[in-house]
């Protein structure tokens, strides 16, 4: 499967086959939550959350991945990706694009 967020791939003629997407909504446990919170008041990365999100785009890849195989699709153009905080140390995590045949 080729993933790309153009709405070409050079050389290739492409069939439209219609959206596809995925999400999840992640969280992290209360302690992480709890060091995380002490890690905003002097700076810095907060890795647990940096983790988290890669998990959900990772995942919710995954799952758009899923949808385009289900309709035979060679690849996904023009993939983008949104989130969104669900509650405090939440956040959902959606990837989207068109999947494509070649031709």
């Amino acid at each position: 499967m080729i993933l790309v967020n153009t709405d070409y791939i050079s050389g290739k003629n492409l069939e439209m086959l219609g959206l596809v997407k995925g999400s999840t909504i992640q969280s992290k446990n209360i302690g992480r939550d709890i060091t995380q919170s002490f890690k905003t008041l002097v700076g810095g990365e907060l890795g647990a959350y940096t983790e988290m999100m890669n998990d959900a785009r990772a995942l919710a890849t995954k799952r758009m991945v899923g949808e385009a195989e289900a309709l035979g699709a060679d690849a996904i153009v023009n993939i983008r990706y949104a989130s969104a905080a669900v509650m405090q140390g939440a956040a959902e995590v959606m990837a989207y694009g068109t999947a494509v045949k070649f031709v």
